[in-house]
């Protein structure tokens, strides 16, 4: 199997795994948004944070911006796991497979900044519409109606927004992640025969090493989750530029605000990587297309 056949069994995996985990996950994502957002009233934790949520607006606003969540990561693991296996297989064309496998490290980290690029310009304006609704709970009812409520009252840019944040939390974030899970399994089969090892096995495999990569993308990726939060909450004043409201937002925050909410975005992102790789990795085979584009030696 080659070619669009393959890629797109790659992207089909990448967009079912991505949709389900960070969907599955809405709750958390709300509370952590809200962390982010107002600090001073949710300051007690994850856990607290649930509680808070739930005693003032009820149960179901921790499904707040499912829709958006679902569509926008549906496209954006398409794109990020099936553009990572398509730009593995162009250096490996450029390089030739020796020389990629023996730079595999630049070959993962250059492979993932392409693909998370390409994937954040679709998820922008859905994820741009997500954090209007989770912090704005009266903006909209759902999808369809805050797409369009921001397209008709602000215009197009506004989806676009947060497009420097995006990429500044999303591109390290891949490649961290990408990265870090490449090693790991690469360290893992050195120790242990594929060959021989059980399906479940496998996905075992895949879920402790999606977890490690998962906690090394949060750490490095905070800052910018934290600003992308904040920049989507309002508009901006009028001739306010993107770049003066970053600066303005990264004054205010200071580093430790930059990291309001790392306990539950350390859950999240352990918890959804994990389990994107499991998923990933499970659906590739039931599909036909295994292993990916290998370079690991």
């Amino acid at each position: 199997m080659s070619g669009v056949s393959l890629y797109s069994r790659f992207a089909l995996a990448g967009a079912i795994c991505c949709s389900v985990t960070h969907g599955g996950l809405t709750p958390v994502d709300v509370v952590k948004t809200r962390i982010q957002l107002d600090p001073v009233t949710y300051n007690r934790g994850l856990i607290g944070g649930f509680r808070q949520v739930i005693q003032k607006e009820g149960a179901g606003a921790l499904l707040t911006g499912a829709g958006p969540t679902f569509a926008g990561y549906f496209l954006q693991g398409a794109f990020k796991f099936g553009g990572y296996e398509f730009f593995k297989q162009q250096a490996i064309s450029i390089l030739g497979y020796e020389n990629a496998a023996n730079n595999r490290t630049a070959v993962y980290l250059a492979s993932s900044a392409c693909a998370e690029t390409l994937a954040d310009v679709f998820l922008c304006p859905l994820e741009a519409t997500r954090i209007r609704i989770v912090s704005e709970p009266t903006f909209a009812s759902g999808l369809v109606s805050g797409f369009s409520k921001i397209y008709k009252t602000e215009g197009l840019g506004a989806f676009y927004s947060g497009f420097g944040p995006i990429l500044f939390k999303q591109v390290p974030y891949t490649m961290a992640k990408f990265g870090v899970y490449e090693k790991v399994i690469e360290a893992v089969y050195k120790r242990v025969d594929k060959a021989t090892t059980s399906d479940g096995m496998q996905t075992t495999i895949n879920l402790g090493s999606g977890l490690i990569a998962g906690f090394a993308a949060a750490i490095i990726s905070q800052p910018a989750d934290t600003m992308l939060s904040k920049i989507n909450k309002t508009k901006g004043l009028p001739g306010e530029s993107t770049t003066s409201r970053l600066i303005k937002i990264a004054k205010e925050l200071g580093l430790r605000g930059s990291y309001s909410g790392i306990g539950a975005r350390l859950f999240m992102v352990g918890t959804i990587t994990a389990g994107q790789f499991a998923i990933y990795g499970d659906i590739k085979k039931a599909l036909g297309a295994t292993g990916g584009v290998e370079i690991a030696k």
